[in-house]
């Protein structure tokens, strides 16, 4: 017979155990998931776009934020500064649009976009308007615009 001591320590292993795949089961990943193991800082592909564009890199950080009309993109933030946009290919990969504030391991290619004053405009009404925002263009200056962001091929959530 088992001791009302022994079976509550029984009963207590139970549950942890229990709850051990539910943690494991809260990663998920998506694509071709992670292969490169070096992190490359977000704020030193900031400072040296140059240097990095067409190069595959791995990020970490928080998600900052996600697309919510189709989940094809998410943003990965090491601090308030550095930031950087996973962009995937529409329907290919999916990122849940309850990411925000989940750690995020992302990797891709750094592709660097040069757009017009007309360009830019267009495209931070958009951002805005997926986020239910309006967005003044009179506070755009003349430019040069340019968007740096990874191609995504792969990321795991954590």
């Amino acid at each position: 017979m088992i001791r009302p001591a022994s079976q509550r320590v029984l009963l207590s292993l139970c549950a942890l155990l229990a709850l051990v795949p539910a943690a494991r089961a809260a990663e998920e990943t998506f694509g071709a998931g992670v292969t490169l193991t070096e992190p490359t800082p977000i704020a030193r592909l900031l400072a040296e776009p140059d240097a990095w564009v067409g190069k595959r890199v791995r990020v970490e950080g928080k998600v900052a934020d996600v697309c919510q009309m189709k989940g094809c993109w998410m943003e990965v933030a090491e601090s308030a500064e550095a930031r950087i946009r996973v962009k995937v290919e529409d329907g290919v990969i999916v990122f849940p649009k309850d990411a925000t504030g989940r750690q995020a391991v992302a990797e891709g290619v750094v592709e660097s976009i040069s757009m017009s004053r007309e360009q830019y405009v267009g495209w931070m009404s958009h951002l805005a308007e997926e986020q239910g925002k309006t967005f003044d263009a009179a506070q755009v200056g003349d430019g040069p615009f340019r968007l740096l962001q990874l191609r995504g091929e792969g990321a795991r959530l954590e």
